[in-house]
């Protein structure tokens, strides 16, 4: 664990431990491109850990439609979801699940795309502000990746005063790899992540474009105007860092502030990424994976570095990452400090025992569960996610 736990914490821990780490792998299968080294020790495949007692899963709310994105609402007054056909709705933590709320903007719902994530602004206990990322229309059969502001209506009702904050440009025909989450930083900027919409090698190493990136823009989206490419000639003024995949977790670490993300690999290479502003982290030039096919990945390169930032942490067989937290919370406080990630292909929460910015430990919490689409943690500690199943889909807690 990554900083000392507080007197209550360190009490609390006598009833429950996770088990130190084991010397195998949490045995996940065979990988996609065997006979590729890690580039530094702890890069990959950590030691398993299991968390004693197991945590005890419940259900929170099922009938959800492919939901995406999850926001934990301050007082005790629920969660907000985004379904991806487009629909926001509100959870009751009695379960009950709210009618579509009024407002949202118009999505394009195909394959890949619609509603994605939702984050609330740090002061929405006072201006009731959140954020939405989504697939949005732009005519002839296009989309782009887009993020917007909004207010949530004092009855949960409806979305007022909405605002674009972003848009991808150029948009692209191919309904795929939006990415997207959207992150309120603690410089009051707001992050927000593109994929690279199924055309790398036109456009995640172009820095005049918005795919596969990073973007970091005001609340209002203005361009702060300590962004890394302002001043360089082409490049996107909103880009943040480039060369990425498909980013489909983010989150801040709480105690340094840096921006940790998620990015799909092809088959293998999954990451685990410390935004640096300005950073090129290689794809489609590196990659630990290999194409669905089998073939190679651009010319074969694995290793990033000294030409690309290289990823903190990669998984083969891949997780198929979601949404990302950093656990803060005193029912389980030997996770203080670890990232929880989802994992569609994992079907499981993923844990990550950090110390500093090394994994020393994986756990696959609640396994066989579902694909699970995002992750949060609730106000008493409890760990809660996102399955997505279609109509079926649920909303589950993990607690002690």
């Amino acid at each position: 664990m990554r900083r000392a736990l507080a007197l209550a914490l360190a009490l609390a821990c006598l009833a429950s431990f996770t088990a130190p780490a084991l010397a195998e792998p949490w045995p996940d299968g065979a990988p996609n491109r065997p006979g590729i080294g890690p580039a530094f020790p702890e890069q990959t495949e950590a030691p398993a850990q299991i968390t004693r007692p197991a945590p005890a899963l419940s259900q929170v709310a099922s009938g959800l439609d492919t939901p995406w994105g999850l926001a934990v609402l301050p007082g005790g007054a629920g969660y907000l979801v985004t379904e991806r056909g487009g629909t926001l709705r509100h959870v009751a933590r009695d379960g009950a699940v709210s009618a579509p709320l009024a407002g949202v903007p118009e999505v394009v719902a195909f394959r890949q795309g619609g509603l994605l994530d939702i984050a609330l602004a740090p002061d929405f206990a006072e201006s009731r502000a959140l954020y939405l990322t989504l697939a949005a229309p732009a005519g002839l059969g296009r989309s782009a990746t887009a993020a917007v502001r909004a207010r949530l209506s004092q009855d949960m009702g409806a979305l007022q005063d909405v605002t674009e904050i972003f848009r991808q440009d150029p948009p692209a025909m191919i309904p795929g790899h939006f990415g997207s989450r959207i992150v309120p930083l603690p410089d009051g900027t707001i992050a927000v992540t593109t994929g690279d919409r199924m055309r790398h090698a036109e456009r995640a190493q172009d820095p005049a474009t918005g795919y596969g990136a990073v973007i970091r823009v005001t609340p209002e989206g203005a361009v702060p105007p300590d962004n890394p490419f302002l001043d360089r000639p082409g490049a996107l003024a909103a880009l943040y860092s480039h060369g990425h995949r498909n980013l489909q977790g983010a989150a801040v670490d709480p105690v340094t502030g840096r921006l940790w993300t998620l990015e799909h690999g092809p088959a293998g290479g999954d990451e685990l990424n410390l935004i640096e502003p300005g950073g090129n982290y290689g794809w489609p030039v590196a990659s630990y994976g290999v194409n669905y096919g089998g073939s190679e990945v651009s010319d074969g390169r694995a290793a990033h570095a000294p030409d690309f930032v290289p990823p903190r942490y990669y998984w083969d067989p891949v997780i198929a990452p979601g949404g990302m937290v950093f656990y803060e919370g005193a029912m389980f406080p030997e996770w203080q400090g670890d990232i929880l990630a989802a994992g569609l292909v994992a079907q499981a929460v993923v844990r990550l025992d950090l110390s500093g910015e090394r994994v020393t430990g994986e756990e696959r919490l609640a396994e066989g569960v579902g694909r699970v689409r995002d992750v949060a943690v609730d106000a008493d500690g409890a760990v809660l996610f996102l399955t997505d199943e279609g109509e079926g889909s649920r909303l589950m807690r993990l607690a002690r």
